[in-house]
């Protein structure tokens, strides 16, 4: 009777143990899970702060080149166009009628030709609205001020359907990083034409900037250079779930492709 009350005893003893192991386990789960989950949400939350910091970052570098683009414009064209408004107004004879003439449609024509240019500008300065319309829209503006230029060549092409609905946080960043592709193409590369492909793949959106210049060697790349570069390129795409590769062989050009998963 005592070694069967001991064995029941025992009995109890282990299954308490076993049910106080399991008790002790699963609380231990649920602390490393709530950590895991806390630390998760940190992170993610992290992020949602580097990416925010990151829009208005892009926005202000966006507003900056702007600037930049409009007081080129206006000192290189708009400014040509009303000196040369203003040389030919006071060039007129007035004693010669027929010549006279002549030097005032001349004007006229000049000055229609700084309104347009004006107008133009007018639609730079709204590149938030042409972001709204679409990042193709947006692309199309800024080549056409590249263009102007009479530097380069110009190759746009589009494939597939854009997508019904925009996401305007990628464009904002897939835009800048097209504004920064060019800027390196203009001060770097040499060349003399420029092709945009841009494609929409099944769930997402694909650049492709190809350039005719020089070409390089990645890997011999200065340090400077790619930090102020590629890196930030490369950490753009990043930061929306994006992809970079970049081509490139000296005396055979570059090709930069960005896929970043859409919308």
């Amino acid at each position: 009777m005592y070694k069967e009350q001991e064995e029941i005893n025992t009995a109890i003893l282990i299954t308490s143990v076993i049910f106080l192991t399991v008790a002790l386990g699963l609380i231990l789960l649920l602390l490393i899970y709530n950590q895991r989950r806390k630390k998760h949400m940190e992170e993610k939350e992290q992020m949602k702060v580097i990416f925010e910091a990151e829009l208005i970052k892009t926005q202000m570098e966006i507003q900056e080149q702007t600037l930049q683009t409009i007081g080129t414009d206006l000192h290189d064209n708009i400014g040509q166009l009303l000196s040369l408004t203003s040389l030919t107004l006071n060039s007129i004879e007035l004693d010669n009628p027929d010549k006279a003439r002549q030097k005032i449609n001349a004007a006229i024509e000049l000055n229609l030709k700084s309104i347009k240019e004006m107008r133009q500008l007018g639609k730079l300065l709204h590149g938030e609205q042409l972001l709204k319309l679409g990042l193709e829209e947006a692309i199309r503006s800024e080549v056409g001020w590249i263009e102007k230029s009479g530097r380069f060549a110009i190759v746009f092409n589009i494939c597939g359907d854009r997508p019904l609905a925009n996401n305007a946080d990628k464009d904002l960043i897939l835009f800048r990083i097209t504004q920064e592709i060019l800027n390196n193409i203009i001060k770097h590369s040499g060349a003399g034409e420029i092709t945009f492909k841009l494609d929409y793949p099944e769930n997402g959106i694909r650049l492709q900037v190809i350039d005719n210049g020089e070409g390089f060697e990645i890997d011999q790349l200065p340090e400077e250079q790619k930090g102020m570069g590629l890196k930030n390129i490369q950490k753009r795409a990043e930061i929306v779930g994006g992809t970079i590769f970049i081509q490139s062989k000296p005396g055979e050009g570059t090709c930069v492709d960005i896929f970043i998963p859409y919308p």
